[in-house]
């Protein structure tokens, strides 16, 4: 197999972002309100793209307030940002929220909305003989950041199936490596299987001849889970009450927005890709990656707690057991 130069370059670019891409109401000075918001270029994250893009988020907040965003390829960078004040509210996965959140002692972190459920898979390399779960011993089997959603997902899988990965005494080799690594290392058949998100499932799929295990959704209650969530700074939605309102009324009409024209979203979320990396994704990968998973605004919180007793048992959550009270806002506490 030969990787396909021109959606490798340009997904691989998206590892390198770590920078303010754009800014808008040009007409910024020091008095007036600003939000500055993090997110990801995958299609998990279509809410604060289409809802840029379209004006929605701008419009919604009004002239007096700026809007910077900000591009990153992992979870954990963003927390440390939001810990750091440089950003103020952040579109992650369930693992890094509520890592933040415990991190800060509760205090730090709150979660403001859901924003995708679904959409992670378990992919196996054309050349591998896995068609169950009995054929994991001594397979190789990627997943991006330990501690991420689907790496815990996968631990988690592993466990329930009576098996370990290799650095537990088991027979299961798991690497956690970066989305593109993996990529890598499926083109040159280096892995055995992949549990990685949209639309890398998809292209592993689509363009190196993966097979598609099952979707992770069909393992959860009512075959759903938060997979990325809206975020907030607690110190900055204090002072900002009416911001974050605002933020979040629009970031549910851009949910219905999507949901409501999804050809307009598939294209206007390449149209931002080949804007911000000098490259797009083929129509077919994207159109299958938004219909694999659904946006929503539900935080689906029983989700979050299921995953959190997951991260627990793998020992993600530190040694003195986790309360993850308070990590839902609640629009009461900021009233006046």
């Amino acid at each position: 197999m030969k990787i396909r130069s021109a959606i490798y370059i340009g997904i691989v670019t998206i590892t390198a972002i770590s920078i303010v891409v754009a800014m808008y109401h040009s007409s910024y000075s020091g008095s007036e309100n600003r939000i500055r918001v993090a997110f990801f270029l995958n299609v998990g994250h279509a809410v604060p793209i289409i809802g840029t893009e379209t004006g929605i988020f701008s419009n919604g907040l009004g002239n007096q307030t700026v809007i910077e965003t900000k591009l990153f390829d992992s979870g954990p960078q963003v927390i440390e940002s939001l810990f750091a004040n440089s950003i103020d509210i952040a579109y992650v996965g369930p693992g890094p929220a509520i890592n933040g959140f415990l991190k800060s002692e509760n205090k730090g972190i709150k979660i403001l909305s859901g924003a995708a459920s679904g959409g992670a898979s378990f992919i196996v390399h054309p050349d591998s003989s896995i068609s169950t779960v009995k054929d994991f011993p001594g397979k190789r089997i990627a997943a991006p950041q330990i501690g991420n959603s689907q790496d815990v997902s996968l631990r988690t899988y592993l466990s329930e199936n009576g098996l370990k990965p290799a650095e537990k005494g088991g027979s299961v080799v798991v690497f956690n490596i970066a989305n593109p690594d993996i990529y890598t290392l499926f083109v040159k058949g280096e892995i055995d299987a992949a549990w990685v998100p949209e639309p890398w499932a998809t292209i592993l799929v689509n363009e190196l001849g993966g097979k598609r295990l099952f979707y992770e959704e069909e393992l959860w209650p009512d075959k759903q889970f938060a997979s990325v969530l809206l975020i907030g700074r607690s110190d900055f939605i204090e002072k900002h009450p009416q911001i974050i309102q605002n933020w979040i009324s629009s970031h549910m009409e851009t949910v219905d927005r999507i949901n409501s024209n999804p050809n307009e979203s598939e294209l206007i979320f390449n149209q931002f890709l080949k804007k911000t990396l000098g490259k797009s994704l083929p129509d077919q990968i994207v159109s299958e990656s938004l219909a694999n998973l659904e946006i929503t605004s539900d935080p689906i919180s029983n989700s979050i707690y299921i995953f959190a007793e997951r991260a627990d048992s793998l020992g993600y959550l530190g040694r003195h057991g986790y309360d993850l009270e308070g990590i839902f806002y609640d629009a009461k506490e900021t009233e006046p």
